[in-house]
């Protein structure tokens, strides 16, 4: 009976720290979601309902809990329950039923609004209220499901051990996470940043205590020190994501964009040659489509060196080729949040400048599958939905914020920055596409390249990168990236 009672009074005094919470979704999502509520005592969530626009689920009861009303009664259930918090569980719903959830509740004056995982970051997992993340810009962006070939991405990772350059790096790190769920026999996360390396190693090691996790800190423009690494760990397979991206300031450093775009990835291309890796995957962008900067005209190389590679037939050269992610690092995303954060004003380049952006793990899941269907020498291009106007989205973040645009916080135009487009290709008119076994992922049709010839120049480039000459760098940049038509 004191047992009895000391649960009593404990549950009790926790109940005090719960805030009354309504759930947006009567799915699978949110069920998973209460069950994991009910059954800790940790949780700050106390749920007084459900909303739900299935009539069928209408006054329905789960887990004690029930269906108050639709999406539209919120104001009211709000109200009338005198909720605090708002989770979304809407993990396969567009971003209208999502965003008119969201304005619904803020109206109503909540503050503080939950949303679950993506249905892309959900693989073979439950979602519960501990990964429940704040509501942000990207979760209006609407994107289908990913359906994928697990079975496919098993047969590919499962004992293999798997070698990530660029690991601390937002796609690295992502592709560290994603892979790992596929009992890889080891990841080893090569990156030259110590304390992200530091972090994304303490992060696997926590999530997956059973899998073997090598960490490196090295720079994959130091030819040897890249050598002695694949003979020591002899990787299978290779997921290169390690690049200087940032296209302004490429523009300033050619010289710094050659070395490590262009020679760390011949480096790491030739030591998968001579080590039997098994697959190698390069992480291009949609920026080496006609390249008119400095690193797309680098990455657009990084691809042909893979083409080039490909036809000795040891290993699989495999580029994958896609857009801008939401909220990676030095990414649009974070930095109108901390321009909001100070006040203002939110820098645009144009009104009409358009980007395809993806999420984090909906881009890494489809690396994963485009590497495990590669048959080598490929440029896959990852479904990018449909392009979103910049302006569009730091009108959306500042409202997210709370803020009203050009009322409370300014938005100005700065003008188009060298090496910039308006709008990014994802495909030249005269490659095309072709599908495959996967609707999000397409080839390329590419034209051949010329091994030697291609050599020739990137010799040139390095030696130039190394006298530091940036206008004879730019010059030979575009010679290289045309090789091809001149066939």
């Amino acid at each position: 009976m004191s047992k009895r009672i000391y649960f009593y009074i404990t549950e009790r005094g926790f109940l005090k720290y719960r805030e009354n919470t309504l759930i947006v979704g009567a799915g699978d999502a949110g069920e998973q979601i209460l069950r994991s509520i009910l059954s800790s005592k940790n949780s700050p969530y106390n749920p007084v309902g459900f909303v739900d626009d299935s009539s069928a689920k209408r006054g329905v009861m789960i887990h004690g809990v029930r269906v108050l009303g639709k999406i539209s009664d919120m104001p009211k259930i709000i109200n009338n329950y005198e909720v605090a918090q708002l989770i979304i569980a809407l993990p396969t719903a567009g971003s209208k039923t999502i965003k008119d959830a969201v304005e619904l509740g803020r109206k109503s004056g909540l503050k503080k609004i939950k949303i679950a995982p993506h249905i892309n970051e959900i693989i073979g997992g439950m979602v519960s209220f501990r990964n429940l993340k704040d509501f942000g810009v990207e979760d209006l962006l609407g994107r289908e499901r990913v359906f994928i070939d697990e079975k496919l991405i098993k047969d590919f990772i499962r004992n293999r051990t798997i070698l990530i350059t660029g690991a601390a790096g937002s796609i690295g790190s992502e592709l560290s996470r994603q892979a790992a769920k596929f009992n890889p026999k080891k990841i080893v996360l090569l990156d030259q940043d110590e304390t992200g390396i530091f972090n994304i190693s303490k992060e696997l090691n926590q999530d997956f205590p059973e899998l073997e996790i090598e960490s490196l800190v090295a720079d994959v423009r130091d030819k040897e020190k890249i050598k002695h690494i694949f003979r020591e760990f002899q990787p299978k397979i290779v997921f290169h994501t390690a690049a200087y991206k940032h296209v302004p300031l490429m523009e300033e450093m050619p010289d710094e964009a050659v070395k490590n775009n262009v020679s760390g990835t011949e480096n790491l291309a030739e030591a998968s040659l001579e080590s039997g890796v098994e697959r190698f995957i390069f992480i291009s962008t949609d920026k080496s489509v006609n390249p008119v900067s400095v690193m797309g005209a680098t990455k657009r190389i990084g691809e042909m060196i893979c083409q080039a590679k490909n036809q000795q037939n040891r290993a699989k050269f495999i580029s994958v080729r896609f857009g801008n992610v939401l909220d990676s690092r030095g990414s649009v995303i974070p930095i109108f949040r901390e321009q909001i954060k100070k006040g203002g004003p939110v820098e645009v380049t144009s009104p009409e400048m358009k980007r395809y952006f993806m999420l984090i793990p909906e881009a890494c899941i489809l690396v994963l599958q485009a590497g495990a269907m590669g048959e080598g020498g490929e440029v896959f291009v990852l479904d990018m939905g449909e392009p979103i106007k910049i302006y569009d989205l730091a009108k959306e973040m500042i409202r997210l914020s709370g803020y009203e645009p050009d009322k409370d916080i300014a938005i100005v135009f700065t003008g188009k920055r060298p090496g910039e487009k308006i709008f990014e290709e994802i495909l030249t008119a005269e490659e095309g596409t072709i599908a495959t076994q996967n609707k999000k992922i397409f080839e390329a049709k590419l034209s051949g390249v010329n091994p030697a010839e291609l050599e020739e120049k990137i010799e040139k480039l390095k030696a130039l990168a190394e006298e530091g000459d940036k206008e004879k760098i730019r010059q030979e940049l575009k010679s290289a990236v045309f090789l091809e038509n001149k066939k």
